[in-house]
């Protein structure tokens, strides 16, 4: 992965003339609000489209700061955008992006909270790193606010390692830990299950047979009608691609962990493209939209691949 860099100006405010993907680093709400707002007041000094993905805490933050300003800027809660980390590209930056192919963009997203589980951060920061590969090329800047005083080592170290340039207090530093393709490998990690979980081998014309033991597992769980809809839908979706793409039949395991809905596909095939399901799907493209289905609709998504092994792990709220 290559970053497009531009050095002739070093601040907070220089234009979006090529892809940037700066962190900000902050340790208190007054160093969150000096600089996210320096951001977002150089970008409409430049005319950048832009937007704000943040939580709905610091929505009401930043817009209380910004006044009338913020009428003109897209505004995002990422607690319900970005739950899962891995419809953040496609639904949030590149859907905001896409729309504005004649500007500059220049975008405030959050998507690492203090709140998040392990399962989440990991997701996160195999979602940073390929930011670059999804952006490579645009004239666009993404700017990530991590909270230095709330998050752990592990998520701070991964962050200056999937962005070029470091931001705190009004100062920007180049990172030199940056390799996103090291965080994306070192992500990838074997997908385990409980023993007592339920295992099903579904072959080509077994679909039907997959959809009514689904149903009755969440059903079982208590979980609604609708949710039940959904996570079939994720779960057939899942299967058909193992079929078509990964030797035939698939291997899925059903339980519950966390107070969530867990569904694991395994086959033989490998997952080459990692950013299958996070790119917006082209216009009038009828075939290829179902990984783009499955991160719209569930909590989370999970994979670990290699030569002949792909498990996808999906999550979903059961209430």
């Amino acid at each position: 992965m290559s970053m497009t860099s531009i050095v002739s100006d070093p601040g907070l405010g220089r234009p979006a003339v090529a892809f940037d993907h700066p962190a900000l680093f902050y340790r208190t709400t007054d160093d969150y609000l000096t600089d996210t707002l320096e951001f977002v007041h150089n970008g409409l000094a430049c005319g950048d489209a832009i937007a704000i993905a943040v939580t709905s805490a610091r929505l009401q933050l930043l817009t209380g700061e910004l006044g009338p300003a913020v009428d003109s800027l897209q505004l995002v809660d990422m607690t319900r955008a970005g739950r899962n980390p891995g419809r953040i590209i496609g639904g949030v930056l590149r859907a905001f992006a896409d729309h504005h192919p004649d500007r500059a963009v220049r975008i405030v997203c959050e998507p690492v909270w203090p709140t998040r589980s392990p399962a989440e951060h990991s997701a996160c920061a195999q979602h940073e790193a390929l930011i670059n590969q999804a952006f490579a090329g645009r004239s666009a800047t993404i700017m990530c606010p991590y909270d230095a005083a709330a998050l752990d080592r592990r998520t701070l170290h991964d962050a200056t390692r999937t962005h070029p340039t470091i931001i705190e207090r009004g100062r920007r530093r180049h990172s030199p830990a940056y390799a996103p393709e090291k965080v994306i490998a070192e992500h990838n990690r074997p997908l385990t299950a409980p023993a007592d979980a339920r295992t099903l081998t579904i072959r080509a014309g077994q679909l039907a047979w997959l959809r009514d033991q689904v149903v009755a597992h969440a059903a079982n769980l208590g979980t609604s009608e609708d949710k039940q809809a959904d996570w079939v839908l994720v779960l057939t979706e899942l299967v058909t691609n193992s079929i078509e793409h990964g030797g035939g039949n698939a291997t899925v395991r059903l339980f519950t962990e966390h107070g969530q809905l867990v569904g694991q596909v395994h086959d033989t095939g490998q997952f080459l493209d990692p950013l299958a399901g996070r790119k917006p799907a082209p216009p009038g493209q009828l075939r290829g939209r179902g990984l783009l289905i499955v991160n719209d609709l569930t909590d989370l998504v999970r994979l670990h691949t290699e030569p002949g092994s792909t498990t996808l792990e999906v999550r979903l709220r059961l209430v």
